[in-house]
């Protein structure tokens, strides 16, 4: 690469980061310290995958990754980028084929929820939730997740002796806490090996039971069932399956209640740095891909959005990951602590930003009658 094209890559990095405010080797906190002159013609061709990977390779740094992120998507920088022809051939899969098949859905546990429950255990609040946590009156991570179970208790109205079906159950956080809380039988369905192993431990003596099994393959009624942050493995292809199987398994007075993550706007794919490091096949849907899934098998209910609580919840993770460090670190390598620094503070960012965000709706199937009483 020449003097001039190495000049002209530098020159459009810069004059993009000025659009929010970020200046190369600046004083802000949130200016990017370049250590390779490579790095600016990484991110102009390979954009959200060239700036990822050229942190892990530690090309850059900057003080708050965060914050930086917060204001290149308050900035909407990524649409001055065009996607090259290298980046849409490896989303290509997210058009043309089903991303998420049966064949294909046990690749996020063994890509990411088997990353290791050390990691996870130390990470996460005690109860282990992997989801937003709700922090209305709430002092503590933990107090906060306990927010979020409890009002997911209540908005389905839980009694005692109910069978419930949680779709994506993690270790069990939502199913332990239904069981202790609201004495309710619950099945957790996993495509996690490690999430079952260690669910089983966590949940032992309760009426809860785990199963390494895909959503699509169950056949059973259930009283209520509830989904907290699965959806965004489904993929757009699948969501009239996945409502078709939850409307199947959920009886006819029944409640389902879905918490997810989503995009202010209908895409087909992730970005490509989180599709290649973190959720591989995994998509974020949008309210019109939903609510068009949804339509003709459930009535929604209640509609609830919180997504700045998720802002919160990542720093929180963040700060765990960071002060565990030096105990689990001998089970990753230095990329791998980049690798999830900047995912975790990445999506903090850009939750701040309010870019991202997340629901929790209320289906049921006929209507609640006399109607459905809203729970914050």
């Amino acid at each position: 690469m020449s003097v001039q094209q190495k000049k002209h890559y530098k020159s459009l990095v810069e004059n993009l980061l000025g659009y929010a405010g970020i200046k190369i080797n600046g004083s802000n906190p949130w200016d990017i310290q370049v250590f390779d002159e490579r790095f600016y013609k990484r991110v102009i061709t390979e954009v959200e995958l060239g700036l990822g990977e050229s942190y892990m390779d530690e090309w850059w740094n900057v003080e708050k990754l965060d914050e930086m992120i917060y204001k290149i998507v308050r900035a909407d920088l990524q649409s001055k980028i065009k996607h090259n022809y290298k980046i849409a051939l490896q989303l290509a899969g997210f058009w043309l084929i089903n991303m998420q098949t049966r064949r294909r859905a046990f690749i996020i546990g063994k890509r990411h929820y088997d990353l290791g429950n050390e990691l996870f255990r130390n990470m996460l609040d005690k109860r282990m939730n992997y989801s937003c946590a709700y922090w209305k009156n709430a002092k503590s991570l933990d107090e906060a997740q306990e927010n979020k179970l409890e009002l997911i208790c209540k908005k389905l109205y839980l009694k005692p002796g109910m069978r419930v079906l949680d779709i994506g159950c993690g270790w069990g956080a939502f199913c332990k806490y239904a069981a202790e809380k609201y004495d309710v039988e619950v099945v957790g369905i996993t495509v996690s090996k490690e999430q079952v192993s260690l669910g089983k431990e966590l949940c032992k003596g309760l009426p809860v039971e785990f199963r390494l099994q895909d959503y699509r393959d169950l056949n059973e009624k259930f009283d209520r069932i509830v989904s907290i942050g699965m959806i965004e493995h489904v993929g757009y292809k699948n969501y009239l399956e996945y409502f078709k199987v939850a409307k199947k398994n959920l009886k006819d007075d029944g409640l389902f209640l879905l918490h997810t993550i989503g995009e202010i706007r209908s895409l087909k794919s992730t970005d490509a740095w989180t599709h290649k490091y973190i959720f591989p096949n995994g998509m974020l849907p949008s309210i019109a891909q939903l609510s068009k899934a949804i339509e003709g098998l459930f009535i929604i209910e209640d509609l609830h959005s919180f997504g700045s609580n998720y802002d919160k919840t990542l720093l929180a993770w963040y700060k765990n990951f960071e002060a565990s460090w030096e105990h689990i670190k001998r089970n990753y390598n230095d990329r791998f602590y980049r690798m999830w620094k900047f995912f975790l503070l990445s999506a903090a960012g850009s939750f701040r930003a309010r870019h991202d965000q997340l629901w929790q709706i209320v289906l049921s199937k006929n209507g609640v009658l006399g109607g459905y009483e809203s729970i914050r």
